[in-house]
């Protein structure tokens, strides 16, 4: 029996990555693993509480073992945390592993999106347009790097699980 590769999404927070991870998981019949909320698991506590209490340096390493260790498993649909790309050696393994993909969105969209939602720490300011402006800033040019690319601003979940579903059987012949 062959393995199958994982699909790996990437992206800022409120690009999709969960909606569209369910999405590919049903069809496909893949295991749909989001790893913030495996990490909350294994931590017994949210994100936020991690950053709060440890510090994001510590977050960063336990996101780069929880990395490790998917990229070695297949048959996988992961969304990742959105900065998953801080560490390109996170990005490099997966890309090992399977199928990644960068769902990209407008600072407008995602503030739509995710400005309503209270257990983002990255977001916890005044100005959360402001404040994804900025993030991105700091980290387009690390999701522009990823090779397969779908815009999600006009799609809805399905729409773009439509265009890597493409990508995933192109890549399995």
């Amino acid at each position: 029996m062959h393995t199958r590769a994982n699909i790996v999404l990437i992206g800022f927070m409120g690009t999709g990555k969960s909606s569209v991870g369910r999405c590919l998981a049903q069809r496909l019949g893949l295991q749909l693993v989001d790893m913030d909320t495996l990490i909350e698991s294994r931590q017994q506590k949210p994100i936020s509480r991690i950053f709060e209490e440890d510090g994001e340096p510590h977050f960063r390493v336990l996101e780069r073992a929880l990395a490790q260790e998917l990229a070695g498993q297949s048959g996988l649909v992961i969304s990742t945390g959105g900065g998953i790309v801080l560490n390109p050696d996170n990005v490099s393994d997966f890309a090992r592993s399977g199928l990644v993909v960068c769902l990209q969105a407008s600072p407008e969209i995602i503030l739509q999106r995710v400005g309503h939602e209270t257990h983002r720490p990255l977001l916890a300011t005044g100005d959360k347009l402001g404040r994804i402006r900025e993030l991105l800033g700091k980290r387009q040019a690390l999701y522009d790097a990823v090779p397969h690319q779908v815009d999600t601003n006009a799609l809805t979940p399905d729409q773009v699980a439509d265009q890597i579903v493409a990508l995933y059987n192109q890549r399995a012949r």
